[in-house]
């Protein structure tokens, strides 16, 4: 079995969105403090950021937020964290939190998020990131992005082989048992990173 001691999580600041996706950023935060996973994430102090962030916390584990300055001047961290690193860009921000994690695991969220799962997901294809990705894709949220990829796939846009580059889960305990049972990647992927 693969070795996972971290887990960078992306997902929304959004304070307004459903409660279903709250409960799962909550559960998934518990998961992550029971399996003694450090959780790595934006630093963020509201919406599902800040309901992963509490639940770690509530449940003994460790949480690690990355921010650029200018978010951090503004206000936007969680004060609670016991790790907190600054930086001085959101591209420093992405690379950090790579650079410090395992594997990923996407909760919803708006564009900030959808950027970064793709961007991770871009970096596996080029070789520059080996490990799992996981979607959790609660009440089906992730369902036309994952629609789109599968046509990206069909028009030759990807190969078939880049899916496995992620793993969709439903559920949080699905998101923690992908993480381990996610396809291995390695650097022969450059070979077919191109059409």
């Amino acid at each position: 079995m693969r070795e996972i001691h971290s887990v960078c999580v992306y997902c929304a600041s959004s304070s307004k969105v459903d409660a279903v996706y709250f409960e799962a950023a909550e559960q998934l935060g518990r998961l992550l403090a029971q399996h003694q996973l450090h959780c790595i994430y934006g630093a963020g102090n509201q919406g599902l950021m800040g309901a992963i962030a509490n639940s770690v916390l509530d449940a003994g584990g460790n949480v690690t937020g990355i921010i650029p300055r200018f978010m951090y001047e503004e206000g936007w961290h969680y004060d609670r964290l016991q790790h907190i690193e600054i930086t001085n860009s959101m591209h420093e921000r992405k690379e950090r939190m790579a650079a410090l994690s395992d594997a990923v695991i996407a909760l919803p969220g708006g564009c900030g998020t959808l950027e970064e799962l793709l961007e991770i997901i871009t970096w596996k294809q080029l070789g520059l990131y080996f490990n799992p990705i996981v979607i959790l894709n609660t009440a089906g949220y992730y369902d036309p992005l994952l629609a789109l990829l599968e046509r990206a796939v069909e028009q030759n846009f990807m190969r078939a082989e880049h899916q496995k580059m992620w793993v969709v889960a439903s559920t949080p305990q699905e998101a923690i048992e992908a993480l381990y049972s996610a396809p291995e990647w390695n650097g022969s992927v450059r070979k077919f990173a191109a059409i």
